[in-house]
């Protein structure tokens, strides 16, 4: 193969990796954003439990409270029935302490209840808290690796861009802007391989002629379909 064709061939293996660097830099922003709402998707959903398992913990903690004033309320009763002096006020006093311990007893009830619920739940938020804890920790890994992968595009676009400046030097200008007319009109290719009569730019049958001329002639020649550069490419050879 000319060593021109070889050329072009090399540059848009750097044109086709520039290409592909900076989707690349474009999109890994968006997995990490993607990976960051799933994450706190997930957290979300996973700490209902727990929230609840804090809304019982508070209703408990205000349920104690009651039966602590309820107490203090019962005592200062008893307290004030030394000093009644008629027995309309006294059964009135004990009409308010019957009616206190009913309710304190109801709020016991309800305690016990809280204190089932708050096992239950307990058990649930463990259970969760592992699950978390394994999905954090897969999490960022991922995001880890993305922003390796991000940190280092840079460093790969300028190596692929100083390599495209040094395959550049050794293009004869003609042949150069001839390359870069045509990848500016073909999405980025300017020159593609030809296997079995396919342009593998277009995917289009070359003419037979055409295609036992490509493999013998060492003229830059193009797909009458694309315009693209082609050169022969053995396939079976290159797999």
């Amino acid at each position: 193969m000319e060593e021109k064709l070889l050329l072009l061939i090399k540059l848009q293996e750097c044109d086709s990796q520039l290409v592909k660097l900076s989707a690349k830099k474009k999109k890994l922003p968006e997995d990490i954003e993607k990976l960051d709402k799933e994450f706190l998707s997930f957290k979300e959903e996973i700490e209902k439990n727990k929230i609840k398992y804090n809304e019982l913990k508070s209703r408990h903690t205000e349920s104690e409270n009651k039966i602590k004033r309820f107490n203090e309320g019962i005592v200062k009763t008893k307290e004030r029935l030394l000093e009644v002096k008629n027995n309309k006020e006294y059964q009135a006093m004990l009409k308010e302490i019957e009616t206190a311990e009913k309710s304190r007893s109801d709020v016991e009830t309800e305690i016990i209840s809280i204190l089932e619920e708050l096992d239950k739940f307990s058990v649930l938020v463990k259970k969760d808290e592992e699950t978390l804890n394994q999905s954090r920790n897969k999490y960022e890994q991922e995001k880890k690796t993305i922003e390796n992968d991000l940190n280092s595009i840079d460093a790969d676009i300028s190596e692929w861009e100083k390599k495209r400046i040094e395959l550049s030097k050794n293009i004869d200008e003609d042949i150069l802007a001839k390359y870069e007319k045509i990848k500016k009109r073909n999405k980025g290719v300017g020159v593609i391989s030809v296997w079995k009569s396919v342009c593998n730019g277009c995917h289009m049958n070359i003419p037979p002629q055409l295609y036992n001329e490509l493999q013998k002639s060492n003229q830059l020649l193009s797909c009458p379909n694309c315009d693209r550069i082609i050169y022969f490419q053995d396939m079976e050879k290159h797999n």
